[in-house]
């Protein structure tokens, strides 16, 4: 059975790459319950500097969704709605919420932000 899937950020990503025990806690529980792991693409665009192993092994192991039309309106609406919001943030939550996700991020503050716009996304720290 697939359990309530998880949308990562860019914090979330590093996260692991630096082999955070928290991080890797949360990605374990996911992947043992089968919850979806979703990356947005800008996400991994953001992140991806170059090929190492365990990036492979990351981005093998999660969904990377695809940039949409209606991912990227959703962004821009909540970033008209809350100006001081980033860009690639706006992609996360509205990725999560058109999925129902819950977002795993290193910022808490930013993505708690952008909450007054996706009211239904909770958002965890790492």
């Amino acid at each position: 059975m697939t359990g309530q899937g998880l949308t990562f950020d860019t914090g979330m990503l590093i996260s692991l790459e630096r082999r955070k025990q928290r991080a890797w806690e949360v990605y374990r529980r996911a992947r043992e319950r089968h919850a979806p792991i979703t990356i947005p693409a800008p996400v991994l665009g953001e992140w991806w500097r170059a090929r190492t192993e365990l990036r492979q092994v990351i981005v093998d192991s999660v969904r990377v969704e695809p940039l949409t039309g209606r991912i990227a309106i959703l962004a821009g609406e909540a970033l008209a709605a809350v100006t001081d919001a980033g860009t690639i943030d706006a992609f996360v939550m509205a990725v999560a919420a058109l999925r129902g996700d819950v977002v795993y991020t290193g910022d808490v503050a930013d993505m708690e932000k952008l909450r007054a716009f996706f009211p239904g996304v909770r958002v965890l720290s790492i």
